[in-house]
């Protein structure tokens, strides 16, 4: 679902995809306005510029907190905005407490005379039943099957209400158990990079976004999605339309070049950039990679570095979309409609050097 943006810096725009034509926000049309020199500002604070620009409403996003964020200068004073998701990620313990207080939203609204089928999320949501399983079997063929039989034996109650909450509830799917790790599930089939949606009698495209229920959701990052993880009641209050107020982060940018050493891991990898980072000091902070060494780095090897934000302390580890990016979406099955939308848009961010401060 989108917002009904304000449009006070005439940046909506048309995008023909095929056949398809989808409404954007261009931010070439803010540099037409000398109101942002884009070569400067880091590509996931062009995200939320864009996020900024398409959520405009007079209440939570201003003009002037657009204006802020173009003219973003390192070192620059704080200035607080609004960040509203494309959409919100669950796990099982946190997200059954979530449509638990939409049941009872529904049961209260009917006692008021509503009809319970106006209580939804305003903001897709998507819960992946993960963090239920036990290893009560192991070392034998048949020790998935009887764990996965134990699992759903235990957790019936619970499944069952998932299951009555995804055809109760529009903008709500689950991803059955036994499927996978939320990230991972989130990394191979939920991840849209640009998302393409019906709204009311037009479509819009722009950059996927998510919110978790984990802090490990930045291994989405690894894509180009901008994201991270967050508490459980701050996803509840994203899935009811509420933005989350936010700082302008500071952006660290983290240069890659050559390739990893024949015998060299992802996991060698990863600690010495966490390392590095823990030194640079980047709490709070959005990291964005780049440079020639992008090229020889496999989208799960920028995963497991983007997994790592938490641990070197990063609000985010943010890779660029490129065509390693697109290789992956192919591999992995996406639509070749949606791999298209993907395609379209000019994508420069992998030869900008931003206006970062520079981590080593």
């Amino acid at each position: 679902m989108a917002i009904n943006a304000g449009n006070s810096f005439r940046t909506r725009d048309k995008l023909n995809v095929g056949a398809q034509t989808f409404e954007i926000h261009r931010l070439e049309l803010l540099e037409n306005q000398r109101l942002a020199e884009l070569a400067k500002l880091p590509f996931s604070l062009r995200i939320l510029l864009e996020n900024l620009l398409r959520c405009e409403d007079g209440r939570f996003v201003r003009p002037e907190d657009i204006q802020a964020l173009a003219r973003w200068k390192p070192g620059a004073p704080e200035k607080e905005i609004a960040f509203m998701p494309a959409r919100v990620l669950l796990q099982d313990f946190t997200g059954v407490p979530a449509i638990v207080d939409l049941a009872t939203m529904r049961e209260a609204f009917v006692k008021m005379g509503g009809d319970a089928k106006r209580i939804n999320p305003l903001f897709p949501a998507e819960l992946v039943i993960d963090h239920s399983v036990q290893v009560d079997n192991f070392g034998s063929v048949n020790a998935f099957g009887l764990n996965a039989e134990l699992e759903f034996q235990r957790n019936v109650e619970r499944y069952a209400f998932l299951r009555w909450g995804q055809t109760a509830f529009h903008n709500f799917k689950v991803v059955p158990p036994d499927t996978g790790i939320c990230h991972q599930v989130n990394l191979e089939y939920l991840a849209r990079v640009v998302c393409g949606v019906p709204f009311g009698n037009r479509w819009e495209a722009y950059p996927d976004s998510v919110v978790g229920t984990d802090s490990h959701t930045t291994m989405v990052n690894s894509l180009g999605v901008f994201g991270w993880g967050v508490g459980g009641i701050e996803a509840e209050a994203a899935m009811l339309g509420q933005p989350s107020s936010m700082l302008i982060p500071e952006v660290v940018g983290f240069r890659l070049h050559g390739r990893l050493r024949e015998g060299a891991t992802a996991t060698d990898l990863v600690l010495t950039v966490t390392e590095m980072l823990r030194k640079k000091g980047v709490v709070g902070k959005f990291v964005e990679f780049y440079g020639s060494g992008l090229s020889s780095l496999s989208v799960p090897d920028r995963a497991t570095i983007a997994n790592m934000a938490p641990e070197y302390g990063a609000t985010m580890g943010f890779f660029p979309v490129d065509a390693e990016t697109l290789a992956y979406l192919q591999f992995t099955g996406r639509a070749s409609e949606q791999i298209a939308l993907v395609e379209k848009p000019p994508r420069r961010c992998s030869t900008i050097r931003s206006n970062w401060t520079s981590a080593p």
